[in-house]
C-alpha cells in the first residue's frame, strides 16, 4: 500500500513515547472512536433497512444516492481522522466521477469498489471501536490508580479484590507508596498498547480506505508521468533562456568587438598609403580586439559544454574549476566508469553554479567536491564552512539547478542550516 503513516516511523522507547505527541492523539482517539464507530453502525442500518424497503416505490433510489454521499463524505473525514490522530496519509481511493447526468455518477460509485470497501469499513468500525475503547480504557484506568494512589488514599479507601473473600485494602499513604511502581510499569504498557492497537487501526484503515494494490501503482505512476512533464517542461524553459543568454552575450559581447574589430582593419587599409604609423596603431588595435573576442568566444563555449569535459571527463573538468575558485578547494571523484554524456554537463553545471554561489555569498574559506557511484547513481556533493541560509527558492540559481537535474530525474538538495556548514547533493541516475 501508499499509506503513509507516522505512527510506523515513529521510536518505540519507552521515554521517547511518553515525550511524543503522537501517542497522546493515539490514545485520546482509542476513547472516542466508539461513539464515531456507533454513530456509524446506526446510520448504515437504519439508512440500508429504509432505502432496500423503500427501492419497490422508487423512493429509495434517492435514499441509496443519499447514503453513498455520505458515505464518501464519510470516508473523507475518516482519512482526515487518521492523519490527525496518527499521522497516517491514505490517497484517495475513488475513481474520477464520469461526466454526465446524476445517473451516470451514481452509477460510477455504485460499480466503484472503493465505495463498498468503505461500507464494510464502517460495518465493522464499531465493533473495532468498542474492543479498543474498554482495553485501553482498563489500562489507563488502573494505570491512573496506581499512579495517583499516595494521593487518592487520603479522601477514600482503596479496596483490590482477588476472588472470594480474598481483598486488599489500601487506607494509609505509606501503604500505598509501593503501588506507583506498579502504575510506571502499567503507564509503559498501555502506552505500548495504544501503540500497537493504533497502528493496527491505521493499518486496517488503509486496507479498506486506500487505494488497492493497481489503483496505487497507477497513482504512482501517474505522479512520475506529472512528475516527468513538469521536470521536462522546467528543462524546455531553462534551455531556452540558455539560448536567449547565448545570444545576448554574443550580441552584447563578441559581436560588438570583431565589429570594432573590421572598423579598425577599414581604417588602417584607408591609412596604409598616407600615414602608416596610424596604420600600424590601429592594426595594432585590432589585434588586441581579436583576442579579447576570442577570450570571450572561448569562455562563451566553456560555458556551453567546456571541451575538457568532452576529451578527458569529469575528474580533469571539476579540477579546473575548482582551480579557478576564489576559496581552496578539494576535488575528489571516484567513478569506476565514465558516466553518460548528459549525467557529466549537469554534475559539471551544477559544480559551477554552486561554486560561483559560495564565491558571492557564502563567505566561505574552504570547499570540497565529492563525486561518487553508488549502484546506479551518480552521487554530486559540494560543501563549504560558509555562513549558510541558501536555499533553492523559486526562480532562484538552485532552482535552476533542481531543474536541470530533474531532466533526466535526478534529486537536488540542499541542506544549509544558518550559521553553515552548507552542502548541496545531486542524485543523478545513470539509467533512464
Amino acid at each position: 500500500m501508499t499509506t503513509k503513516t507516522a505512527v510506523e516511523g515513529r521510536s518505540w522507547r519507552p521515554v521517547e513515547m511518553v515525550r511524543d505527541p503522537l501517542t497522546w492523539r493515539a490514545a485520546v482517539y482509542l476513547q472516542a472512536s466508539m461513539a464515531l464507530g456507533l454513530a456509524w453502525f446506526i446510520f448504515l442500518t437504519v439508512g440500508t433497512a429504509l432505502s432496500l424497503g423503500l427501492l419497490i416505490i422508487w423512493v429509495g433510489v434517492p435514499l441509496m444516492a443519499l447514503l453513498i454521499t455520505a458515505l464518501r463524505g464519510g470516508v473523507f473525514l475518516e482519512r482526515w481522522v487518521m492523519f490527525a490522530a496518527f499521522g497516517a496519509t491514505i490517497p484517495n481511493p475513488y475513481r474520477p466521477l464520469p461526466p454526465g447526468n446524476l445517473f451516470r455518477k451514481l452509477r460510477a460509485l455504485v460499480v466503484d469498489p472503493a465505495t463498498w470497501k468503505g461500507l464494510l469499513y464502517f460495518a465493522v468500525l464499531f465493533p473495532i471501536t468498542l474492543v479498543e475503547f474498554v482495553v485501553s480504557s482498563a489500562l489507563w484506568f488502573a494505570t491512573a490508580i496506581l499512579l495517583t494512589m499516595p494521593v487518592l488514599v487520603l479522601f477514600t479507601r482503596v479496596t483490590f479484590y482477588f476472588g472470594g473473600d480474598l481483598q486488599w485494602v489500601v487506607d494509609q499513604p505509606l501503604e500505598a507508596l509501593p503501588w506507583v511502581p506498579l502504575g510506571v510499569v502499567s503507564l509503559l504498557i498501555a502506552i505500548y498498547v495504544t501503540r500497537v492497537m493504533g497502528t493496527g487501526h491505521v493499518l486496517f484503515a488503509s486496507l479498506l480506505l486506500g487505494p488497492s494494490e493497481r489503483q496505487a501503482e497507477n497513482l504512482v505512476l501517474r505522479a512520475r508521468a506529472d512528475h516527468l512533464q513538469a521536470s521536462r517542461a522546467r528543462g524546455v524553459d531553462a534551455a531556452e533562456s540558455e539560448r536567449r543568454r547565448i545570444e545576448r552575450d554574443l550580441h552584447d559581447g563578441a559581436q560588438q568587438r570583431l565589429l570594432a574589430v573590421a572598423m579598425d582593419i577599414g581604417r588602417a587599409r584607408a591609412k596604409l598609403d598616407d600615414d602608416p604609423v596610424g596604420a600600424r596603431e590601429l592594426i595594432e588595435q585590432a589585434h588586441v580586439g581579436t583576442r579579447e573576442a576570442i577570450s570571450e568566444l572561448r569562455d562563451l563555449a566553456r560555458g556551453i559544454y567546456p571541451a575538457i569535459l568532452t576529451d578527458r571527463g569529469l575528474d580533469p573538468a571539476l579540477s579546473g574549476l575548482a582551480a579557478r575558485a576564489p576559496v581552496p578547494v578539494e576535488v575528489e571523484v571516484d567513478l569506476p566508469d565514465r558516466p553518460p554524456a548528459a549525467v557529466e554537463s549537469i554534475a559539471y553545471f551544477i559544480v559551477a553554479e554552486s561554486l560561483a554561489n559560495i564565491a558571492k555569498y557564502a563567505r566561505a574559506t574552504r570547499a570540497a567536491i565529492k563525486v561518487s557511484r553508488d549502484d546506479h547513481w551518480v552521487i554530486v556533493e559540494i560543501s563549504d564552512n560558509g555562513v549558510g541560509g541558501a536555499a533553492a527558492t523559486r526562480g532562484g540559481g538552485l532552482a535552476g539547478l533542481a531543474d536541470r537535474a530533474a531532466t533526466i530525474d535526478g534529486i537536488l538538495t540542499v541542506n544549509s542550516p544558518l550559521g553553515g556548514p552548507t552542502v548541496i547533493r545531486a542524485d543523478l541516475p545513470c539509467t533512464w
